[in-house]
């Protein structure tokens, strides 16, 4: 793991625990995120859209097999589903802004149930601009919704009125490569799911994105 990286999401999982540094931590999980946002947009500014479907690594076991595209839609639709439906408890980004049809995407699910060539087949029919497009939306609204959150909401678990709502939506798989996702996120308090789909997911992803550009 990048070393700067580890640091941040180590001390502000540190920081989020005590009400005195609560702010600090937020402050510090921003900071952590903004770092790895510019990570985000150098593939944009250095990848051919042929580079962003490329999957050199498609028989790996890891965050590498993907493709980097399939990545960054993967990282914002779990946040987007996790910040809105999980946490606020209010409509998606990716449906109020009509995203589905906007980046041209086949599913409206986290991808978890895509493997290999369905990975690299996905990824090409993805319109790369609005998909960050998206990617900035969700990223400023998390934020938005961070910054509002109070310390002693963290010990709140997924309520069920919400959990309902997640299984309503259908936008995890059933396939059971996607659908232990539920249990994962509602089986944590609120401040479980600040430090994964929010930073520490971040950078699973990005890392094996940063692997697979280096092969390319």
């Amino acid at each position: 793991m990048n070393k700067e990286w580890s640091e941040l999401n180590k001390t502000m999982q540190s920081q989020l625990k005590k009400r005195d540094s609560y702010e600090d931590g937020k402050a510090t999980l921003f900071e952590l995120r903004g770092k790895l946002a510019d990570t985000i947009n150098s593939f944009r500014n250095e990848l051919t859209r042929e580079q962003f479907s490329a999957i050199p690594f498609i028989n790996a076991d890891g965050y590498h097999s993907k493709t980097i595209a399939y990545s960054l839609w993967h990282i914002f639709r779990i946040e987007d589903i996790v910040a809105h439906t999980l946490i606020a408890g209010d409509e998606q980004v990716f449906f109020r802004g009509g995203y589905q049809k906007r980046i041209g995407s086949p599913i409206i699910t986290t991808g978890n149930e895509l493997v290999k060539q369905q990975i690299a087949d996905f990824s090409e029919q993805l319109d790369i601009g609005e998909l960050y497009d998206y990617i900035s939306a969700v990223r400023s609204e998390t934020e938005d919704i961070l910054r509002k959150l109070a310390f002693d909401m963290l010990k709140q678990k997924v309520s069920e009125e919400h959990r309902a709502e997640l299984m309503s939506l259908n936008v995890v798989s059933p396939d059971e490569s996607a659908a232990w996702l539920v249990d994962y996120w509602c089986g944590k308090d609120i401040r479980g799911l600040v430090q994964m789909p929010f930073s520490r997911h971040w950078i699973m992803h990005i890392e094996a994105c940063i692997r697979i550009r280096s092969k390319l």
